[in-house]
């Protein structure tokens, strides 16, 4: 087997990487004192869950969830969101809230949550007997570079084409937090290079069709799943292919199913047509494409089952 330098391009990781005019962190031990205070924060006992999204610059904002953290007890409809700025030992917020000594007290008197950081419950998932591994070192599957790390970054594409298939992928994305909207973290899963589940920092978000988890200009998924930036996270999907007759009218839309870090967020959704800059839809077999957006977005563990 010919080694992964005959094959890949081998890049450094830096624990800073420049994405226009931000910056963005890739590992957490560098990302300063705002990374280790934005995250999430919950306690089932009190009933409440509070995601702290950083700003940049010292910045917070937090957004309380009655009955808990997105997939863990929150009603999904009820949101509350404060301002906060960091001082010499903490965030205060302006509803009087406070982060503190790794916990966050809700009003000036209330309870106090503690800092939480959850895991994907398939993350790590072993690649099926039959399944095509996209990120091992061998790159006879993919179309890539790995970095310095070993992680796969954006922009690689499979070298198979498939039709029908289940999808796992680990994905990452970067630490930005003067970026906003569409300029932090993003990237995308386009399968057959035709359907694209987007990638993107949306911690903290309300879940919109070109956030994190959706499908791109089609759907927003059913509850925004995003953990904080370096977190792992995992998408696992079912997907069946579009049908077409002899004369190549579509007779069936292609069909989608998604678990953003263990739980539905799409759940045998019709795609329409073709989403975003994807190829045009036909009866062809396509690649998995991990689209590069320019922003610093890695992956690990990804492999295709063919169905």
């Amino acid at each position: 087997m010919k080694r992964l330098a005959m094959l890949l391009l081998l890049v450094s990781a830096s624990p800073l990487a420049s994405c226009g005019m931000h910056s963005a962190f890739l590992e957490p031990e560098d990302a300063g004192p705002d990374f280790q205070r934005q995250g999430e924060y919950a306690s089932q006992a009190v009933g409440q869950g509070v995601q702290v999204i950083a700003l940049g610059d010292g910045a917070f904002r937090a957004v309380h969830l009655p009955g808990g953290l997105p997939g863990a007890g929150w009603d999904g409809r009820s949101r509350v969101e404060t301002l906060g700025r960091g001082d010499g030992s903490g965030v205060a917020f302006e509803d009087g809230s406070r982060i503190e000594a790794g916990a966050f007290r809700i009003g000036s008197h209330g309870p106090s949550l503690p800092r939480v950081e959850r895991s994907s419950p398939t993350l790590g998932a072993p690649p099926p007997a039959g399944a095509i591994v996209l990120s091992d070192a061998s790159g006879e599957r993919v179309e890539g570079e790995l970095d310095a790390r070993g992680l796969l970054a954006a922009g690689a594409r499979s070298r198979d084409r498939f039709q029908s298939a289940r999808i796992h992928v680990e994905f990452r994305t970067p630490f930005m937090p003067d970026a906003d909207a569409q300029s932090r973290g993003n990237s995308g899963i386009y399968i057959q290079n035709r359907y694209e589940v987007q990638i993107l920092d949306s911690f903290g978000l309300r879940g919109e069709w070109n956030e994190c988890g959706g499908l791109y200009k089609v759907r927003k998924p059913s509850v925004n799943m995003a953990f904080p930036p370096l977190a792992w996270q995992t998408y696992d999907i079912d997907f069946v292919a579009a049908r077409f007759d002899e004369s190549g009218n579509k007779i069936s839309p292609a069909r989608i199913s998604v678990l953003h870090n263990g739980v539905p967020i799409h759940e045998n959704v019709a795609i329409p047509n073709t989403t975003g800059g994807g190829d045009p839809e036909g009866p062809e077999p396509g690649p998995v494409v991990l689209q590069d957006h320019w922003d610093p977005v890695f992956f690990r563990n990804v492999w295709v089952l063919p169905r």
